[in-house]
């Protein structure tokens, strides 16, 4: 049988033919890297999505959420608000107060009168949880209009009359400015001690908040940037991650601290239920809800706000010290020269903390309720 010839392949062909094997190899390959790359892609922003979002809250009174110990009083919108309620009896009271609580604190963080006083000048007093915090539900939606109307509402379902006074701690006197906006047909007078200022608020000088927030430690002013321009979650995030510091106030740093508050905190011994009660839902709907509505954009300024009191049938106080490591006095200071109908009470050598110190709560409430100050403020 005839043996057909050998093909005599030439060696340019054969290069040609090797070139196209390895060409689609290498075509082969490629495509799975990018399928790869592609897969690496979606799997690292399914988990950087996961990382980013806060957990729920843990509701009070729900599976796994937090026993309901405390009264609470049911809102327009089906949220529930945990107060606390002390003093003389509220049908013999002659003055009823609502005390707003600051940040990370909670219905038991009050104004803490001496009984003497209460006695004295026929004082009911009521606190409460702001939302988020303690007992009281969650609100996503928090505006300084709807905590003012939420205040007002705490008022109404106690029965502490068409006029009722409102005490403000910090974050909390910051929210009292809400009040003096929405509801100040119900106010009989309003205090606020140490109230946070929004470094954002129009119609303060921005050379003014310039040189106040470079005063700020380098971890604050990127916190209130993010709390500023940032939605709630990034806040949140932000603050709980471990590449950068985060907000002072939340880690507790010791440069927060004046020398006086070092020294009033020394001697202190606060309720117990103010290092468990506060955070009990978790952190995200609290404090860090707190930095984004506190810090964020506002719908109107402090600064342009009318006398609710023209009459003088009431009275607003500020009470700054002038070592406030956390509130800066200058721009309290600037806020009480644009508004001359708030009496300005400014406290040497005090830091954030004054409001601790020995005999300064009546002083405060005489202050409120009197009309009486000692000379020096």
């Amino acid at each position: 049988m005839a043996v057909a010839p050998a093909r005599r392949v030439s060696a340019a062909s054969a290069r040609s033919h090797t070139r196209k094997a390895k060409q689609g190899h290498s075509l082969s390959t490629s495509g799975v890297f990018k399928k790869l790359l592609l897969v690496t892609f979606i799997g690292f922003l399914a988990w950087a999505y996961q990382a980013l979002q806060p957990p729920q809250p843990k509701i009070p009174g729900s599976p796994g959420g937090p026993p309901i110990t405390a009264p609470r009083i049911k809102l327009r919108d089906g949220r529930h608000l945990a107060y606390k309620e002390y003093g003389v009896e509220k049908d013999s009271a002659k003055y009823k107060i609502v005390v707003v609580h600051g940040f990370n604190g909670c219905r038991h963080q009050s104004l803490f009168l001496s009984q003497e006083l209460i006695d004295n000048l026929g004082v009911h007093l009521v606190s409460f949880d702001r939302p988020g915090y303690g007992e009281s539900d969650p609100d996503p939606k928090r505006t300084r209009k709807s905590i003012a109307l939420d205040i007002e509402e705490l008022a109404d379902q106690l029965g502490l009359g068409t006029k009722f006074y409102v005490i403000g701690i910090s974050m909390g006197g910051q929210i009292v400015w809400g009040c003096l906006k929405y509801i100040p047909h119900r106010l009989a007078g309003v205090a606020m001690l140490a109230p946070v200022v929004n470094h954002w608020w129009s119609g303060i000088p921005s050379d003014l908040v310039s040189l106040v927030y470079k005063q700020l430690l380098l971890q604050d002013q990127w916190a209130l940037r993010v709390g500023h321009y940032a939605p709630t979650w990034f806040t949140y995030w932000w603050n709980t991650q471990k590449w950068f510091p985060s907000s002072a106030a939340i880690v507790r740093h010791p440069d927060t601290l004046s020398p006086s508050d070092k020294k009033i905190l020394a001697k202190i011994i606060l309720p117990k239920e103010l290092l468990t009660v506060p955070l009990q839902q978790g952190e995200y709907e609290s404090i860090h809800r707190d930095l984004a509505t506190g810090f964020g954009a506002w719908e109107f300024s402090p600064v342009d706000l009318q006398n609710p009191f023209q009459n003088n049938e009431g009275r607003v106080h500020i009470w700054q010290g002038d070592e406030d490591r956390l509130v800066p006095v200058t721009i309290q200071r600037f806020i009480a020269q644009k508004l001359p109908w708030i009496k300005y009470h400014e406290l040497p050598g005090a830091g954030h903390a004054f409001m601790l110190a020995d005999g300064m709560p009546d002083r405060i409430a005489k202050a409120l309720l009197l009309g009486e100050t000692d000379g020096d403020d």
